[in-house]
């Protein structure tokens, strides 16, 4: 890790980040270090484990998800987001300060060879000056207005006062029944790509491999999706903010809500500006703020946002703006060239305060326009946009939304997971049944449109059956005679049906797409349904009518998707089949084996781009697998230690149990009922040490069943045999159990959780509670205070090495060529094995670091399992761990260094 330069230290006594609150000095140090990152335009890994700052106020947080003020506490206390503030803070402050700088800098540029008098160049400096301060005062004026204007209908509504509700005509959302030419294809006679239009925003997800694309540049091939950012209005410079889901985007709002800052701009002569409003803008000026959120989260239309899929809402969505589809039967929220002045309305709107994805959506409703397409004319002007992951991890999608990140900042929170996001985003899967039922579909389309085909159009549908058939047929072959349950395909295998070899996968793909096959066939599919039932209910009239199309998933635009992956396998990915599900039905699977190339676009556009998360550790992962085109030069990484002492915390491995037993779980030993036996006698004797609220993660849901069922036959030893006749019934009497299921219901069993170890009934007794490593309780979640006194983490969560993508992607790593931050291919090996151990280190050091949350808090953190004693491991541990960390022991010596620890801290 790159140590920061001493000079940043000092920058950060003299900058003023404008922190609501008084922050720790590694707050300071965080804010300043992500100034300079960004001032550098560098790519930046930033870890910081402070989850929350403790502060008096009049409202609290929830115990467990910080999803906004709420309620109160006796003591009046909150729990303040310290990292997503310092992120807040620190970017924000460097963009108000490079646009004043800009500013000026563009001044001088402007005035500096008029030859003219200084006098007279200062003169239009100021005037200049003046006419960009009253054009913000302008807006600010404006957005006023309509904060003031939603205050006051807060206030009637509080009030009780009637307010008028707009009326809107009820139009159909589908199709008419006697309009099935909408389901035809338009002729495709000619294959010159030159001839035809340009459809790359619209069909931007292509199926190119990242090294296809990039050749195909080199070269002076045109590919879909090409930039068109030159014809593009200039944006403001802004700060793109993504997570993980709109739970935590609604989060950061409301901590972006708590920061004031000055304007950009500070007038130099308030006496020129208007009275009114904008003469206080001077003084603060408020962020503009847009939350972007895909068709699912944000479609106003009642009868397309009630489908189930997401898929199945982007096509229906998709297929009311097609030309042929009647005025009537189109959506009525779509903004249109009449409706210019309500999008515009929407915009101010959405700008005038910070609003998450669920105000947008109310906004939407009250204006009568889409929030979905209306959102993207509040883009430009914004200063801040959040996004979840996929918006921005997908180019397809930034497309669609038309995004531009050239010269922009991107920040990535809980960036821990955004190799594995971007993997999962450009990996797709499709199963035996899916590619019989799209098969099945395109052919009652052709049935019922054979005769309309023409030309291009019946040569390249019968090239999609014939592909489809291939891939039928190679999945029923390997069903008869394969035994294993996985296993790697060679992309020639898949085309060996007959002629299937000789079809140019390149141009079929660009026919899926512009002649929008898939979209056609899926939407006759429904329609053919609902007139199905709808002759069925006239036969038989007291049958109830359903929305059939609620149930149907568009499976052929699916399976153009796995289509593209077949289309132009790279090194980069590899594909593979597998049985799945309980009847052990056979899927295909495209899987990306390195995201270096798709997130690469993103840095190579942006100004700066900052990963950060509470655990980042081990980031070496990061440098060597996601930016190892990068010279050591362009990466600052910061690793804050933790708000608390050293001496709050009580962290040890715990190699053997009391009978003597090695506490070794890996996947071979770790059915031993004799260890499990040791494990509950362990836990047993550390939850007597413990007060309050413990939690142990398992590595897998079956292992943590596997435990509770020896525990509920064990026979616990005579000097415990007080507490009941089990093992399980000694546990339940020192703290009663909760537990983790596939099925669980996690906000009921966290509420139970927290009820009990905060029951008065009996204080300090406090609860258990099993939960599994990456399962829903291992992120996220802040187990704070009594909620949290005990983790445990039960084994190493290594994933299996001998299946076959975990094979293919070791292969691949230990064969990358090196890049700039270091190796060779002589250590291609060790890189693969660093990285299978990293991704084990990451999820535990993920599931400690829910707890201590905050500067006051403290707590305990056994690791069990002989492995966490090597120093390999404890080396990937976060550094605040390592500070605490104690020799390794026996249960008797844990246990009697966790009474010494929690004796006097108990309240």
């Amino acid at each position: 890790m790159a140590p920061l330069p001493e000079v940043a230290s000092t920058v950060s006594q003299e900058r003023d980040f404008h922190h609501p609150y008084q922050p720790y000095d590694i707050q300071k140090r965080f804010m300043s270090a992500l100034y300079d990152c960004i001032e550098e335009g560098k790519v930046g890994i930033f870890e910081s484990p402070t989850g929350t700052v403790r502060l008096f106020s009049r409202f609290t947080y929830p115990h467990f998800k910080e999803r906004g003020p709420s309620g109160s506490q006796p003591n009046g206390q909150a729990h303040i987001q310290g990292k997503s503030l310092s992120l807040i803070c620190g970017s924000l402050t460097w963009l108000r300060d490079h646009q004043r700088k800009a500013f000026e800098e563009d001044l001088l540029a402007e005035t500096a060879d008029d030859g003219e008098p200084e006098w007279i160049i200062e003169h239009a400096r100021e005037q200049k000056r003046q006419a960009a301060s009253r054009e913000r005062a302008d807006l600010e004026a404006r957005l006023a207005k309509i904060r003031a204007k939603e205050k006051r209908l807060k206030e009637r509504y509080e009030n009780g006062e009637p307010t008028r509700k707009k009326q809107r005509t009820a139009t159909s959302a589908f199709v008419s029944e006697d309009d099935q030419a909408r389901f035809t294809l338009e002729d495709y006679e000619s294959d010159d790509h030159a001839n035809r239009k340009a459809d790359a925003a619209t069909n931007a997800d292509h199926g190119l491999s990242a090294e296809t694309q990039a050749l195909m540049s080199k070269l002076g091939m045109p590919t879909a999706g090409a930039s068109t950012e030159d014809t593009e209005a200039m944006d403001e410079l802004k700060i793109f903010y993504c997570s993980r889901t709109h739970s935590q985007l609604t989060q950061f709002a409301g901590e972006l809500n708590r920061v004031k800052m000055p304007p950009a701009l500070t007038m130099e002569s308030h006496e020129q500006l208007s009275c009114g409003p904008a003469a206080q803008v001077h003084l603060e000026e408020g962020f503009k703020h847009l939350t972007l959120g895909s068709r699912k989260n944000l479609c106003i239309n009642q009868k397309v946002n009630k489908l189930t899929s997401a898929t199945a809402i982007n096509e229906r969505c998709l297929e009311l703006q097609q030309p042929k589809t009647p005025a009537h039967d189109r959506c009525p929220y779509l903004p249109r060239k009449e409706t210019e002045a309500v999008v515009n309305d929407f915009r101010d709107h959405a700008l005038a305060k910070i609003r998450d994805i669920e105000d947008l959506g109310v906004l939407g409703k009250r204006l009568d326009i889409c929030p979905y397409y209306a959102s993207r004319s509040a883009v430009k002007p914004c200063e801040i946009v959040t996004l979840p992951y996929p918006l921005l991890l997908q180019k397809s999608a930034r497309e669609s939304l038309g995004l531009s990140l050239k010269g922009h900042v991107i920040i990535i929170d809980e960036a821990h997971n955004v190799m594995d996001a971007i993997t999962g985003i450009y990996s797709i899967s499709v199963s035996h049944s899916q590619l019989q039922r799209a098969r099945a579909q395109l052919g009652i389309y052709l049935q019922k449109f054979r005769n309309r085909l023409k030309g291009k159009n019946r040569v390249y549908v019968t090239q999609i059956v014939r592909l489809l058939d291939s891939l039928t047929s190679y999945l029923q072959t390997k069903a008869s005679v394969a035994k294993d349950l996985e296993g790697i395909i060679q992309p020639g295998d898949l085309m060996g049906g007959k002629g299937v070899d000789q079809i140019n996968l390149y141009k079929l793909m660009r026919y899926l797409q512009e002649s929008k096959l898939a979209r056609k066939v899926d939407g006759y599919i429904v329609y053919a349904e609902q007139q199905n039932k709808s002759a069925d209910a006239e036969h038989h009239p007291g049958t109830k009518k359903t929305a059939t199309h609620e149930k149907t998933v568009p499976v052929l635009t699916h399976v153009q998707g796995f289509l593209a992956a077949l289309m132009n396998p790279s090194a980069e990915g590899r594909f593979f089949y597998s049985r799945l599900g309980e009847d052990g039905s056979l899927w295909l699977k495209y899987m990306l084996l390195d995201p270096t190339h798709h997130f690469r676009e993103i840095v190579e556009q942006a100004r700066a781009v900052i990963l950060a998360g509470g655990t980042m550790s081990p980031m070496s992962d990061y440098e060597q697998h996601l930016f190892s085109y990068l010279p050591p030069s362009r990466i600052t990484t910061l690793s804050c230690g933790h708000v608390i002492p050293a001496s709050s915390l009580f962290a040890s491995a715990v190699e053997q149990g009391p009978s003597g037993v090695v506490f070794d779980f890996t996947f071979e030993k770790r059915s031993s009922e004799k260890m499990i036996v040791d494990l509950g006698l362990a836990v047993l004797s550390f939850i007597q040490n413990i007060p309050d609220g413990v939690v142990i993660f398992f590595p897998g849901y079956a292992y943590l069943g596997t435990c509770i069922a020896v525990w509920k036959r064990a026979a616990p030893p005579s000097t415990v045999m007080k507490y009941g006749k089990t093992l399980y019934e000694a546990l339940i009497a020192i703290k009663p159990i909760f537990y983790e299921s596939p099925n669980s219901a996690t906000d009921s069993l966290l509420t139970a959780y927290s009820s009990a170890v905060t029951s008065p009934v009996t204080p300090g007794r406090g609860a258990l509670l099993l939960a599994v490593i990456g399962g829903s309780l291992s992120e996220g979640i802040n187990f704070s205070d009594a909620l949290g006194r005990g983790v445990m983490v039960i084994g190493l969560p290594f994933p299996n090495p001998h299946s076959a993508e975990w094979k293919a992607r070791m292969e691949y790593i230990a064969n990358k060529p090196p890049g700039p931050t270091g190796g060779t291919k002589v250590n291609g090996k060790e890189a693969a094995r660093d990285f299978y151990e990293n991704t084990c280190i990451r999820a535990v050091n993920q599931c400690i670091g829910r707890a201590i949350r905050h500067k006051e808090d403290y707590a305990s953190i056994l690791l069990i399992d002989r492995r966490y004693a090597m120093d390999r491991i404890q080396a990937k541990l976060p550094g605040w761990i390592k500070e605490s960390l104690v020799q390794a022991g026996g249960v008797s010596e844990v246990s009697s260094g966790l009474r010494k620890f929690f004796k006097g801290r108990r309240r």
